[in-house]
This record gives C-alpha cells, structure tokens and sequence, in this order.
C-alpha cells in the first residue's frame, strides 16, 4: 500500500452517521500487512436483508462463490447477520484449500458472534494465488464480535484498503414514506479495474425496510452509470463484490417488497449517489494516477455502442500515457474510437479536450491552438469528449492516466 496519498483525493471526508442495526468493528490479524488492521466485522440485526453483484470474470474467488450461494439460497428472502472482510489476500486461485478457508471463517463467526454460517458474507482482496490462512482469523474473531459497535465506516474502509491510498467512504439520506432514511457506503480499488458488474470491493447499509428481490432491483440498475462505468486499467479482478444490506432500523419505515414501488423513487437516488461517489473516488485513486479523466461519447447508434468506445478510449495505454504526458494527442483518440469495433465515420469525427475542439470532422481543427490546449491539459482533471455524428447514443465514463508510479507499484506488488 502507497504512503503517499493521491493528489487527486477528495479534500472532504464526510461525517458518516451511525446506521440503527450495523455494529462494525476491524483487527490487525496480520494477514499480510504489519502494523495496520486487516480485517472487518460487520454485525446486522435479524431481519436484514442482502443483495449483490460480482464479478463476470470466470476466474471468481472463493469468496465470491461463497456470496452467490449466500444469496441464491436465501432467494427471494435472502438475509444477512454478519459479514467478514480482510485485505493482502484475493483467496482466489486456491481451490479446495479457498473453499475450506471460507467455511472455517463462516464457523468462527458464526461460533463468535451466534448466528447461522449461513447468514454470514464474505471477501477478501490482495494477492491472488496464494493459500489464506484462515486460522488467522481465530485469533481476533472474539475481540471483534467484543467491540463491535455503531458507527466506524471511516475505519472500515482503511481495514480493506490495498493498494488504496485514501480510505473510500460516502453517505446520503432520503425520505421513504414520513421516515428519513440513511444510505452510507465504503469501498476500495485502486487497481484491476475494469468492473464487468461493480467494482473490486464495496459495501453499502441503510437503515431502510426493503425486502431482498427489490434491493437487487435497485442494485442492478444503480451500477450501470456508477461501478460499471469506472475502468483503471482493463483488468476485471476475480474478486469483484458489491453487497447491499438493508437492517429496516429506521424509525417509521414502511417495508418495501417491489423494486418498482414509487415511495423508492427517493432511496434510488441516494443509493445512486452513494454509487457514484464511490465509483469516482476509485478513479481518483487508480494506481499511480495524477489525473481523473471524464470520457463522453456522443452521437453513437446506441448507448450501448458509446459505452464501447468510451472504455476503448479509456482503456488505451497510448491515450492514458499522452495524458499523463499533458499531450492532447487526438490522434490516439481516433485509434481508440476505430479499433473499438463499433460503427464510426472517420469523416464526421469530431473530438474535445479541456472543453476545446482540437478535432472536427476527420481532420485537425482550423482554430485549433496548442497554447490553449497545453494549458488545459495540465489541469489534474481533464475531460475528452468524442462526437460521431452518427446518431443519439450518448455515454461517459470515468478513468485516469497512467504513469510511471503504475509500473513501479505492480512491478513489485508480490515482493
């Protein structure tokens, strides 16, 4: 994990209020790192209730494997008591060995805290491929369940970080009915992203009453625009896991069943925002990063065909680098939007750095000065925006450059 915090982190660090039926607690179990906390207990009221999604990768982790069956077992009333995560090891790629990890941390809880190992959630991050000592666990498990308590998003979200510099955490309130509700969220993610469903590591409670198959409803919906819309650098990980949990511990709540319920149409937006704060922040922080770039394409066939070429400009190694080197290389643009496999004109492309057309129409822009780009591309957020003129498909997505510091941290991230 990088000591220097991104230049790009958010200068603000909300005040993230208690959530009524979250107690949360985290431990040093020197899992890989030393002196820092690695591990996080989140205990639930009875009655919460989950939702998820995870990664498409057909490499998953065990933990992730252990969550879908979580949550397919419980189907339409699936709940939650308790989750464990812990940082420095994926326990991905560990076979039988994963499995049996999984269950011994879903045992120790289970025995330390009283509940079901069947409403016990799991995942873990780091290193993929090496065996995780679940044993490790036993060790810290009593002392969690002992001092868990209201409140302690901030420290959560430190006890997953990786290579994160900067813990990751958002909140929002809306009205369900005559009850406020409260959505908070934490995540990390700095690396291996290019979600394929939500991000590397994200966790959100609220206090609202809504059952299981609404929740993944709203789940589903919410990280079209916000986790999957993120890319750091082309790489889906193994261990992707978005997990919502509702405890219904607001006061006054009514209890929602139907994702389509319009008393929700409020709570959609707090969640969204929850979600795209997140998702943004990952952005800040990708690996190296000294600048958050916005990519819009316009003027596609289709939405589904902007958000193809958005991740084919993200995605470039040769457009990430021209904007670490603060060059407005359109050129590398127009790679991007051709290999992208989506239909395109060169004749009708037009292309913006900064706010300023640099490209019009398949060829350099007439007014185009190098002063004025030069200028805006030394700022440490940029924004490219494409227009292919070819119709109303309009997408963004959120990415950064890629710099030497990159390299250097994956290079090393196993020694």
């Amino acid at each position: 994990m990088s000591t220097a915090i991104s230049p790009l982190a958010p200068q603000h660090v909300p005040e993230m209020p208690a959530i009524a039926g979250v107690a949360m607690a985290t431990a040093a179990a020197g899992i890989r790192y030393a002196g820092r906390t690695d591990v996080l207990l989140a205990l639930l009221d009875h009655g919460t209730t989950a939702a998820g999604v995870f990664t498409r990768s057909k490499c998953p982790s065990a933990p992730v494997e252990w969550c879908r069956a979580q949550l397919k077992r419980g189907k339409a009333r699936a709940t939650a008591r308790a989750l464990v995560v812990n940082s420095g090891n994926a326990n991905a790629f560990t076979g039988k060995t994963g499995r049996a990890a999984c269950k011994f941390t879903a045992d120790i809880a289970s025995r330390a805290a009283g509940i079901k190992p069947s409403e016990i959630y799991l995942a873990s991050t780091g290193v993929i491929g090496e065996p995780l000592d679940a044993t490790a666990f036993d060790g810290v498990m009593d002392g969690l369940v002992a001092n868990a308590k209201a409140g302690g998003f901030l420290a959560a979200a430190k006890a997953i970080m990786t290579t994160d510099t900067f813990p990751k955490v958002a909140t929002a309130t809306a009205r369900i009915g005559k009850a406020t509700v409260t959505v908070n969220g934490i995540a990390k993610g700095a690396g291996m992203i290019a979600p394929d469903m939500a991000t590397m590591l994200s966790f959100i409670f609220t206090d609202a009453a809504i059952a299981a198959p609404a929740l993944q409803a709203m789940l589903d919906e919410a990280v079209v625009d916000t986790f999957n819309a993120v890319t750091i650098d082309g790489d889906t990980s193994t261990s992707d896991t978005l997990l919502i949990f509702a405890t219904g511990g607001a006061k006054d709540c009514p209890r929602i069943a139907r994702g389509g319920d319009p008393r929700l149409k409020a709570f959609k937006k707090a969640l969204q925002r929850v979600l795209g704060n997140l998702s943004e922040q990952i952005a800040r922080d990708g690996e190296g990063a000294r600048k958050l770039v916005e990519i819009t394409v316009e003027g596609a066939v289709s939405k589904k065909s902007a958000r193809r070429i958005a991740l084919s400009i993200a995605n470039s190694p040769l457009v990430k680098t021209a904007i670490a080197g603060e060059d407005a290389n359109w050129g590398r643009v127009v790679m991007a939007v051709g290999k992208a496999g989506e239909p395109a004109d060169r004749d009708k492309l037009s292309i913006w750095f900064g706010g300023i057309r640099v490209a019009h129409k398949g060829a350099r822009d007439p007014g185009y000065d190098e002063a004025e780009v030069a200028v805006a591309m030394k700022k440490p957020e940029i924004t490219l925006k494409v227009a292919l003129g070819l119709g109303k498909g309009r997408d963004r997505v959120l990415t950064c450059d890629l710099t030497k510091e990159y390299v250097a941290i994956n290079g090393d991230y196993r020694s």
